[in-house]
């Protein structure tokens, strides 16, 4: 065996031990924004591509080909399933979108039909893996990604809240004229309607908010605060106005998690995650509270002391999506 030989096998034979290798299922602008946030922050060494569009999925695959030289890692890509073999984290992105006059339930069930296809392959070649649902409504596709899949429910996270927290944090260093990353405020419960801001507990740079303004958030408070969380709100809307899509602020958001996993870091992230017997709840519904994740996922919830206000709003959300779930057919 010549000396370049020799070379090549090594380098082929270390190429083969996939301990970091992450599946997107969906090549759409958001999966693709997951997918390259994942390959530039050098998160993963390989990267396996799903999607049943596949001239699509073809044309992703060879534009990332074209520059691979610049990333660390290796692009696959493939209708079939078994391309996503021993993949640690599996990141659903694929979906339908909802239609004109259809309601909430309509668009989770042809959801939920189309997890019914995704959930078993994975399952079938990733036995071991943590699965990240971004496609909406999150919360409850990761509970009915749990149901189809049999995992432990801590290995099934939706990413909930993690995108409006980081919108939330941004805004507010903005308006404080400090680094996002010094900022620490959680938006929990439903991504959606119902999501609540826990105001009780923002931080920069250790000092509450609330005390420095004991009106905060209340119709009497001198700095606005609550104008800031509805333009959290609108943030999602006002980007698809402006571009007609979201995929880069999820994409990186949805990158940290699996490096979290990767890396068994247990970084704390408000991710979907079962939420019985957490802060009063009792319904079997998933939802966003502050999490740890590690190598199998959530690896603890963060029980963190609400105010009663926060406390009754987070049942609500609670309460609105069992409601959801309850009509929801998994067979």
């Amino acid at each position: 065996m010549s000396t370049i030989d020799a070379v090549l096998k090594s380098v082929g034979e270390k190429n083969d031990i996939n301990i970091d290798k992450v599946t997107v299922v969906g090549a759409g602008e958001v999966g693709m924004a997951t997918a390259m946030s994942i390959l530039c922050q050098g998160i993963a060494s390989e990267v396996a591509l799903v999607d049943m569009v596949e001239d699509r999925l073809m044309g992703q695959l060879k534009d990332i080909q074209q520059g691979i030289m610049f990333l660390n890692a290796k692009v696959s890509a493939s209708a079939d399933y078994a391309v996503t073999a021993g993949s640690k984290v599996c990141v659903i992105t694929a979906g339908v979108r909802q239609k004109d006059k259809e309601t909430r339930l309509e668009l989770v069930q042809r959801n939920t039909d189309v997890l019914k296809v995704i959930v078993p392959n994975i399952v079938k070649y990733c036995p071991d893996c943590v699965i990240i649902i971004i496609t909406n409504p999150c919360d409850i596709l990761a509970w009915v990604t749990w149901k189809l899949s049999g995992f432990p429910a801590g290995r099934i996270i939706g990413s909930g809240t993690t995108l409006d927290s980081a919108r939330f944090r941004f805004l507010i260093s903005e308006k404080l004229g400090v680094n996002p990353g010094s900022v620490h405020a959680n938006i929990i419960a439903e991504h959606g309607e119902s999501c609540v801001p826990l105001w009780s507990t923002i931080n920069v740079g250790g000092a509450r908010l609330r005390d420095r303004n004991p009106k905060i958030a209340t119709e009497n408070d001198p700095e606005n605060w609550l104008d800031l969380f509805q333009n959290v709100i609108k943030s999602g809307y006002t980007v698809r106005t402006l571009k007609g899509f979201t995929n880069w602020a999820i994409g990186l958001s949805v990158a940290g998690l699996v490096k979290s996993v990767l890396k068994n870091d247990n970084k704390v992230y408000p991710v979907s995650t079962l939420a019985k017997g957490m802060c009063g709840i009792d319904q079997e519904v998933f939802l966003s509270l502050p999490c740890c994740l590690g190598r199998n996922g959530v690896t603890q919830v963060i029980e963190v002391k609400l105010a009663d206000e926060e406390r009754r709003l987070l049942k609500t959300s609670a309460d609105k999506l069992k409601e959801v779930i309850d009509g929801v057919s998994l067979t």
